[in-house]
């Protein structure tokens, strides 16, 4: 390593990245930079599992997006989760049916949400069917919107409460394997709110 990467490395300070509140305000990482300012608006990755503790959740990658820093702590807001490609490919089956229903709500403290229900049949199922699968999830995640604040749809979404009530509904229409949201994101913020402007993820 050269001199001048090595002084460049010793100008940087070290600071630890924050959850939000509703994901319990630890500490999830750190990250180096040369003064705090220089991290606001970036976004940070992890798992599920690392929040909770439980490996059985380490399919589900979460975002986090830094909205401030003070005292080396930078604060962050819930950008957005996704399954892994791996878990989310180990899911479909030949001779079923995978049903994506994407919806963009408002929540009721102005927040703005892209969220992608996913269902996996155990046979394949008709188009009507489908349809109808769709109408139950839509019907679902508006109620939520209508409902919840943005913490509160996080929660659901994440830890599988929303999933939960499209399951039981959805069963009625046909044999479900799985139903999960499979990627959320946060397209906007109220404009009162202390949050940079959020970068899309990838």
């Amino acid at each position: 390593m050269s001199k001048a990467v090595k002084d460049k490395w010793r100008r940087k300070d070290w600071y630890d990245i924050i959850l939000p509140r509703y994901f319990g305000e630890t500490k999830v990482g750190e990250t180096p930079a040369e003064e705090g300012a220089l991290l606001n608006g970036r976004v940070f990755e992890t798992t599920l599992a690392q929040i909770t503790g439980d490996f059985s959740q380490e399919y589900i990658k979460m975002y986090f997006q830094v909205t401030g820093v003070e005292d080396h702590k930078a604060a962050t807001v819930f950008k957005g989760h996704e399954y892994l490609r791996d878990y989310l490919r180990s899911l479909v089956r030949r001779r079923s049916t995978k049903i994506d229903g994407i919806y963009r709500v408002t929540t009721t403290d102005g927040y703005k949400v892209k969220i992608i229900v996913t269902a996996m049949t155990q046979v394949r199922i008709k188009s009507s069917q489908e349809h109808e699968i769709r109408a139950i999830m839509k019907t679902i995640v508006d109620e939520k919107a209508k409902t919840l604040s943005f913490d509160q749809i996080a929660h659901e979404m994440v830890l599988g409460k929303l999933a939960s009530d499209v399951y039981n509904q959805a069963k009625n229409v046909t044999a479900l394997r799985h139903v999960g949201v499979r990627k959320s994101e946060l397209v906007s913020v109220p404009i009162a709110a202390p949050v940079e402007a959020p970068e899309t993820i990838a």
